[in-house]
Order: structure tokens, then C-alpha cells, then sequence
């Protein structure tokens, strides 16, 4: 049987594990039994009533985040050069085209988000299989493929993140910090669970939120109310 840790214990002694939190509550829980060195991150696991094996059911969309995510967000603008200045100025970390394709095709995806426009995606296909494993492929629906480059950079190092249910239909994502206030991070998880519940597809059946958990790096579970999204 595996040795429970010292911090362990003192983070799941420190609330119930049976208890079903509001979201402003278990953001407060996380902050206290999160016990690392660093600045954890701060995660939500949705369960959804769905079938993602039906491209009906499938639940995809993009959030911005209000309080942003506290992680530096590193931008790849692979733009034309009639676009180049728009990127650097909107801060983009890394500007070009051609020079980075063959980057890229080497094995170089040291980036977090990568924006494109749409006539040079025919360069871009064939990094689909370097690229889409690591969800750094540009897709329009996340708004990473657009002639606003400009702002789809500012979007995208301020808080904007993309988020897709798993075959398991559950959606992972980061809503901030454990060094942010709670309620920042129950604001952001909140944006985030507001988004979703909008994206309900239609064919969904019966409970729709199944459950919601929040943790932080290393960190037990809380169980989140799903009553205020229709669970």
C-alpha cells in the first residue's frame, strides 16, 4: 500500500472529502491544503454527460479567463511579413514563417500557442503530426487562425485559453494560480464553467455537469457544487 505523505495527510485533514463545496468555498479549500514549493497550478476537472465518439456531442470552445491563467503564455506568429509588425507589437514571442516551418518539422514546438492566418495553412498541414499531438495546431475555432493576428496574440498572453472534452468526457483545464486570491480563482473557474454550460450540445441527454473538482499541483480533490450549472 503506497506511504501517504506528511502534507497529504495535512491537506485532506484539513477539509471534508465528502463535502460538496460551492465554488467560492473549495476555492478557498485549495489555497489551504496545497503545500508545494512552487506556485501550483490551479485545475478543474469537469465530468460531462456526453458521448465525445459523436461529433454532436462533442464540446470544444475558448474561454478568457478574467484574472488570466499567471502563467507566461510563449506566442509563435507564423505570419506572412506583411503581418509581422502587427504580432511583435501585440507581443508576440516568436515572429515568421518559413524559418520556423522547417523549426517545427525538425522537432521544435517550444511554445504554448501558435496563430496563423488563414492563407498560409497549406504550409501548416503538414505539421499536423508534430502539431497536433501536443494541441499546438492552429484551428480557427479557437480563434488561432485569423486575420485579427494582432489581437488573437493579446488574446492569447492575456488569460485566453482553448479547452476540448477527452474520450473519458471530461474537460481539464487551468483557471490560475494557488498565489491568487480566491476569489479569482473561483471567478475564473466560474467563466469557465459559465462558457461551457452554454456549449451544452443539444443532443446531450439527461444530467449535463455530472461533477467538478478542483485541485491544485499535487493536490487532493474538492468536490464543487454543480447545482448553479444545471447539474
Amino acid at each position: 500500500m503506497a506511504k501517504v505523505s506528511k502534507k497529504r495527510k495535512a491537506a485532506l485533514s484539513a477539509y471534508d472529502q465528502n463535502k460538496t463545496y460551492t465554488l467560492t468555498e473549495a476555492s478557498k479549500v485549495v489555497k489551504d491544503i496545497s503545500f508545494t514549493k512552487f506556485d501550483s497550478s490551479v485545475d478543474l476537472a469537469i465530468r460531462l454527460g456526453v458521448d465525445p465518439k459523436k461529433a454532436n456531442q462533442m464540446v470544444r470552445g475558448v474561454v478568457t479567463l478574467p484574472h488570466g491563467t499567471g502563467k507566461s503564455v510563449r506566442v509563435l506568429a507564423l505570419v506572412p511579413a506583411d503581418k509581422e509588425s502587427e504580432a511583435k507589437s501585440a507581443g508576440a514571442d516568436f515572429v515568421g514563417l518559413d524559418e520556423y516551418i522547417e523549426k517545427i518539422k525538425g522537432g521544435w514546438t517550444d511554445v504554448d500557442v501558435i496563430i496563423t492566418v488563414p492563407q498560409v495553412m497549406g504550409k501548416i498541414g503538414a505539421l499536423g503530426r508534430v502539431l497536433g499531438p501536443r494541441g499546438l495546431m492552429p484551428n480557427p475555432k479557437t480563434g488561432t487562425v485569423t486575420m485579427e493576428v494582432g489581437k488573437a496574440v493579446t488574446d492569447a498572453k492575456g488569460g485566453k485559453i482553448d479547452f476540448k472534452v477527452d474520450k473519458a468526457g471530461i474537460i481539464h483545464a487551468s483557471v490560475g494560480k494557488v498565489s491568487f486570491d480566491a476569489g479569482k480563482i473561483a471567478e475564473n473557474a466560474n467563466e469557465l464553467l459559465q462558457t461551457i454550460v452554454k456549449l451544452k450540445p443539444s443532443s446531450a441527454k439527461g444530467t449535463y455537469v455530472k461533477s467538478v473538482t478542483i485541485s491544485s499541483t499535487m493536490s487532493p480533490g474538492i468536490i464543487v457544487d454543480t447545482k448553479p450549472y444545471g447539474g
